[in-house]
Formats: C-alpha cells, structure tokens, sequence
C-alpha cells in the first residue's frame, strides 16, 4: 500500500524544496520507491525531484487542472511505497477566484488526495509564536490535517526547546529540528531555483541534504505519519491535444520550461517529440510538422541566440511552410529583439514583430485563461486554454494581430495577448490544460 505525505509550510522560502529533495533521498536509501509531485505551476522542482527519486515528477494544480486529470495524473504513484509532494508558496495560498477544481493552493491538493501535510516551519526571529502559526494552519480548513512539522534554521538548542515545548502544548508532533546549514543551500536566479540538468554537482548537494536530514529528524516518525493511499481505480485523461504528430521541440538550458505532463500526453495521444537545441545552433527537424519553443532562460543567452544562424535560419525557413509556436521565452526568441539586461539589444528571429526589455524588468506572475481568437498549432480558434505566466520582461512592441483574449484568474484582461503572423504564434503563458 502507499503512503502519501504533502509538505508545505506557512510561506515561500521556508526550505519546503530542500527538505523534500532530502526526504526523497533518505528513504529511497533505504530501498523505498519514492514518487515525488508538485503542487502548483512550476517546472524547475520536478527536475530536481527526479534527481532525487530516479522518477519523473509531474505538476498537479487544482486551479489549471480538473480533478479528473489531477486523479489521472497521481497514478504514477501506485506502484511507489512514498508519495511526497511539494506544495508551493504557503499551504493555503491560491487565487481568490475558483477555477477548474479549487484556488490552486496546496491545501486543495492535499484535502483531494487524503494525504496529511508534514509542515516545514522556520522559526527565525520567534519561538513559541511559530507553534501558534502552526496550530492556526492545522484549524484552519476542516478538510486538510496536519502530520506535523520539521523546524528548519533553529539559532540554537535553546531556541529548537522552547519551541518544542510550545509545539508540545498544542499538540503537535515535532518530528526534527534543522539548524543552519549552507552546505545544502540550492543556488537560485530569478526565475527561482537553478535548474537540475544545469547543475553537475545537484547530486551531492541532494546526498548531503539527505545525510544532514536523516541526522536531524526522525524519518521513522515521519513515514508513520504518512497516510495510506491509493489513486482512483478509474480516472479521466488530461484531455490535451498534441500541436502536430512529429514535433521538433527547443530543449536545452535556454529553453526546458515545459511541463512534464504536457510532454507525456503529447507521446500518448500518438505524437512523436524530437529535440533540438538552440543554443548548439541547431535548427528544427525538417521532417517535423511543427515547431514548438518553450519558455527557459533565453535573456541569459540573447547574445549567443542571435549569433546562431544555423537555428535562426533554420526556425525561419520552417516557418514559410510549418506552424512554429513559443511561450514565454520561446515567444520572445520568435519576436524581433530581446533586449538583455546590459541593456544591449539583440536581434531574434523576426518571425514575429514582438520585441522585448529583460533590462526594464517587471514581474508578470499569475494563472491565465484565455480564449483563442485565431487558431494556433492543436488548438482551434474559440479553445479555452488554462495556463501559468511567469517573467520579469517588459513589452516593448507587440505589433501583430493578437492571438487569444487573455484574462488572469479574476476574470481582467491583461495585455499579454500573444500574436500570430502567417505561421508563427506565440504565447507568454505556458500552457497547463484545456478549458472543456
């Protein structure tokens, strides 16, 4: 039987990631299969979870994602002995409107599932407040319980007792006190975490969390508070479809910001997925029948990406005959030029006439729905597409014929609408699922 366990915490930073990555580890060591999940829309933790697990981790969000489809996709943990998922930003932090199966905050993903939610708490600056932040985060939605919490970044043995002695009176189990340790710390850019396949030594430094967690919290108490779990027999599909039956994908350091899940339904609905990097001037398959640019890092190698004629051309000469589709920083590279955060402007590919400031930054964050106008590569015109939309850079031209008529999760249109022209379209959102 499987046992599931949510861990999140009151607020974003608190080492929610750290301490996952660390648990995966430890009890994979000890000859247990491990499936990892995210909660929420972020694309750089599940990498970093397969790492630790050996297993591919999806994103489930209850905001993008009917149930059915969350139900689908927690399947793959059937035949694992441990589910922990991550949650994101504090358990109960989700949008004010409901969407298609909740807010998009963890607690929905835990409250569906029936899995307890292990509490990362630090208590940095407080002591016996940060039990009074757990209790309130136990009583504060019927539906969701608490396992208990693992305090992180404790200054000293007296502050690690008097705040168990107040975790105590309330009657919560303290399963480990972390005190600081940089050893372990993850290195982060603006986008959040640097990215696994990015990182030679992500490995040890998961080993290590793993050693300095197990050292530190007792992972025996931890597994007994995990719930008994199986998925539903019966479940929905994510109901995707494929943008074309052989698709030439941009996947290097640049350009990897798409969601697990997208890429296994495209395989299962029949696509076939052949990658080519950008940033080793390659172009795309010329035996594809569409070309798709996710998000990434493009603005970190702007300078690179406009001297690679190879794929610039190559992108260009697909385009006459083929769709070609980017998000977000795919969407960028497709547009005329990217200015970078030296404030020296680059010329992308021009297929588009968007041009775009990372040196004039501005967070741009939140859920999406929007309504196509004009049809784009697997999707008609009138498709109601769910996604997520995360950068820091500005607009500065976005001349072309809009694609869709955007709106965030309070139902206001943005002005991120995304443009087509001939066969180019791009988005700054990244795709999730469909609106049905």
């Amino acid at each position: 039987m499987t046992a599931g366990l949510m861990i999140s915490a009151p607020a974003s930073g608190a080492g929610k990631t750290t301490l996952t990555l660390a648990l995966a580890r430890a009890y994979r060591g000890r000859g247990l299969n491990v499936q990892c999940f995210k909660s929420g829309p972020d694309y750089i933790d599940p990498a970093f979870h397969a790492v630790a697990t050996g297993r591919a981790s999806v994103n489930l969000d209850s905001w993008t994602m009917p149930r059915e489809a969350i139900e689908h996709l927690t399947r793959r943990g059937a035949d694992a002995d441990l589910v922990l998922a991550e949650g994101s930003m504090g358990l109960f932090d989700g949008v004010a409107a409901r969407g298609a199966a909740g807010t998009g905050a963890t607690a929905d993903i835990a409250e569906m599932m029936g899995w307890p939610v292990l509490l990362v708490i630090d208590p940095s600056g407080q002591a016996q407040t940060a039990a009074a932040v757990a209790a309130g985060l136990r009583d504060f939605r019927a539906g969701v319980t608490l396992a208990g919490v693992v305090l992180n970044r404790v200054a000293s043995p007296r502050h690690e007792a008097l705040v168990r002695s107040a975790m105590a009176d309330a009657g919560i189990a303290v399963f480990g006190a972390l005190p600081r340790h940089a050893e372990i710390a993850l290195p982060k850019r603006h986008l959040g975490l640097v990215q696994a396949e990015e990182q030679a030594e992500v490995d040890g430094l998961i080993a290590e969390a793993a050693r300095f967690v197990a050292e530190h919290v007792d992972l025996d108490a931890v597994l007994r508070s995990a719930r008994a779990w199986s998925p539903p027999a019966k479940t929905g599909s994510l109901r995707v479809t494929p943008p074309g039956q052989r698709i030439a994908l941009a996947r290097d350091a640049a350009f990897s910001f798409i969601y697990p899940h997208m890429l296994e339904a495209w395989r299962d609905a029949g696509a076939e997925i052949v990658t080519f990097s950008p940033l080793a001037d390659e172009g795309p398959d010329a035996r594809a029948d569409v070309c798709w640019l996710p998000g990434g890092y493009p603005e970190l190698h702007a300078g690179r990406l406009a001297a690679n004629t190879r794929f610039l051309d190559g992108v260009r000469g697909f385009a006459e005959t083929r769709p070609v589709h980017g998000e977000c920083g795919g969407y960028m590279v497709l547009g005329t030029a990217l200015t970078d955060a030296d404030g020296v402007r680059h010329a992308m590919a021009g297929l588009l006439g968007l041009e775009t400031s990372y040196a004039k930054r501005r967070m741009h964050l939140g859920y999406r729905l929007a309504e196509l106008t004009a049809p784009m590569p697997g999707h008609a015109q009138g498709t109601r597409l769910r996604g997520h939309e995360f950068h820091y850079s500005t607009i500065i031209a976005q001349p072309d014929t809009p694609l869709a008529v955007v709106r965030d999760a309070t139902g206001a249109i943005v002005a991120e609408t995304g443009s087509r022209r001939g066969h180019a379209t791009g988005t700054f959102f990244h795709l999730i699922a469909e609106d049905r």
